[in-house]
This record gives C-alpha cells, structure tokens and sequence, in this order.
C-alpha cells in the first residue's frame, strides 16, 4: 500500500480573524514535500481552491517547484478541479512536471466541493455533471493517444491535433477523487482508472459497499484485477502524545469546519463529533504513532486498500506542527504498516 499525503494549503486564521499571507505559507509548503521525500513517502498531492482562506489555485506550479528539491516521492493534485478546467491545458502542465520530475507526475481529477472556479472560469452550475463526463474524456484520449480529433458541447473541436510535451513514458497516472456517489464509481470503473473516496465525516465503515460496488464494476467491464487500485483520503494529524496532539489541534479543526459549515448550512461543530472521529470506528486519524498503525491497518483490511492519503493541514496548522507530524509518519507510522503488511503477505 502506498502512503503518503494530501494537502489544501490551508492557511491560518488567528483569533482576530487575520489570514495568513500565501507568501508565508508557500515556501514552508516545499520544505514539507522535501522532509516527505526524505522520509520516503510515496506521495503528495496538493489541492485547487479560488478562496482566500486557500494557498492554493494552481497546483500544477507548487508541484513544479516541489519537483527540482524532491528525488524520489509522487507528485499530483489532490485535486484538479477539472470540470472547470481545459483538459489540453491540464495535460500539457502535468507532462511538463512529468519531463522535470524524471516520471514522478500524476492527476487526480474531481469535480471539487467548493464551486467559485465556476463562475471564476465562465461555466454554468447547472453543467456540472456534464462538463466532468465530457472532460474526463477528452483528458483520457489526450493521455492515450498522439493525434486527437474530437469534438464535444463544451469546448471547440480538435481535428488532427498533437498536444505537447509528452509525458516520460507517454502516459500520466490518472486518478479519479469521489465524495461516495454511485455514479462516480461507475464513471472510474468504467475507464479503468484508480479512485481515491475521501472520507471525511461518519463512520467509514459505511463507505464498505461503495468500495465492493467499484471492484464489481471494475471487473465488470473487463479491466485486469491486478491493475486494481483504490485509496482514501482521510483527515490526519500526529503527534508524540495522542491525546495532547488532540487537544492542541482541536480549536484548528473545528474552526475550519465551522469556517465552512456556515456556508453550507451546517450546524456548529461540537467536541464530541471529534472525539467520536478519533475512535476506531471514527474517520479521523489523529494521535500518536499507535494509534494511526492500528486504524490505517484496520482500514486497509475492510477496504481492501492500495493507498492511503493522510489529510494534514485542515485548518491552517503552523508549520512546526506540520513538520512534526509528518516525521511521526515518516519515521514511526509508515515502517510499522509496512512491516505489518509484509508480514500479512507472506
């Protein structure tokens, strides 16, 4: 199983409702995909967010950067909001990262939970379905095939067209991020693409029949089982002490939820939300070493998993905290899974 991390580029807001500037947040960003690599983690992807509590709106100029002080470790979006995207563009951008990375680029497309690229871009709302199916397609027969002739609804044909540079091996890894919708699942399988769920509220437990619905469906329309990959991405944070890790990260967390569950109509978060998230049976993965081996264990036997995406800046954590967490996963947590899973094989 591959493990590695995922981040928003979150940035922090402090008690007097004060942003951090994105020139803060952006240079301590590489210096934590350095420290990954170094650990040897097998990945990192960062978002695409057009808010102003976001670092973030172009991940493909991040991951560049990331690309010429990283030696071995993935590099993607986490994710490529790509209904509101030019697929031509996306590819060109993630092939370039490809050339510069010596192989290390990969997309993860969704259609994005928050929706201001929409207007930003000049796409209609009420196309959000189709203008994903439409685009994915168009991203797919770039990646597949040299010269592309093409026409859809939502952008102007292509007739004979070459679209350069080439990836490294002429072909990206292209992932597919769901929120739980059958529809997504059936989408991925149908082009035999991986999915990564994001699993960010109630027990995971409930995403199980989702997951045996996409190995049906992968198999289904004739792809090899053995080319079957399917990951998560759960909110993280770790720390020498579990319950002190928790406790200092809490006020971060919640405000965030409730930064974003105004928008949304949701009621405060409470306390005991989160401490049921942190139970084995919760979706939060937030304590010491310990406790993070025994739960990844756990949901990589229920799901079957070959990757697992550690969420670890919701909120606008500082960037010590970050560091320190991501070296427990380094140094403490991906070892121990490792081992487990090689003993498990044998």
């Amino acid at each position: 199983m591959e493990l590695g991390i995922g981040m928003f580029g979150d940035l922090n807001v402090n008690s007097k409702g004060e942003v951090q500037s994105a020139a803060q947040r952006l240079p301590e960003i590489i210096e934590e995909i350095k420290l990954m690599d170094q650990l040897g983690l097998d990945f990192f992807g960062i978002g695409e967010h057009h808010r102003p509590d976001y670092a973030v709106s172009v991940p493909e100029i991040v991951l560049a950067a990331a690309s010429t002080v990283t030696k071995n470790i993935k590099l993607g979006s986490a994710v490529t909001v790509l209904s509101s995207s030019d697929p031509v563009r996306v590819y060109q951008s993630f092939s370039t990262i490809d050339l510069i990375s010596n192989g290390r680029a990969e997309i993860n497309v969704g259609r994005g939970s928050f929706t201001e690229s929409f207007p930003l871009f000049g796409y209609d709302l009420k196309d959000y379905d189709e203008l994903f199916e439409e685009k994915l397609e168009l991203l797919l027969k770039i990646n597949n095939e040299k010269k592309i002739s093409w026409k859809g609804e939502f952008r102007a044909p292509l007739v004979n067209q070459e679209v350069y540079p080439r990836a490294s091996k002429d072909h990206l890894d292209i992932w597919v991020a769901v929120g739980g919708t059958p529809e997504s699942v059936v989408r991925a399988a149908r082009f035999g693409l991986p999915v990564i769920f994001a699993i960010i509220g109630g027990n995971p437990a409930q995403f199980k029949p989702l997951f045996d619905y996409y190995r049906e469906a992968y198999t289904h329309f004739g792809h090899k089982p053995e080319n079957f990959r399917v990951g998560v991405h759960m909110h993280a944070m770790f720390g020498e002490n579990g319950n002190q890790v928790a406790e200092d990260y809490y006020p971060l967390y919640s405000a965030q939820m409730n930064r974003v569950g105004r928008q949304r109509g949701w009621p405060p978060y409470q306390k005991s939300q989160y401490d049921l998230g942190r139970t084995m049976n919760g979706h939060l993965i937030i304590g010491d070493a310990n406790e993070a081996v025994d739960k990844i264990l756990h949901y990589q036997e229920l799901f079957g998993l070959t990757r697992f995406s550690a969420h670890m800046d919701v909120g606008g954590p500082s960037h010590d905290l970050l560091m320190k967490s991501i070296e427990i996963f380094g140094d403490k947590i991906a070892p121990e899974i490792r081992k487990a899973l090689a003993k498990n094989s044998t």
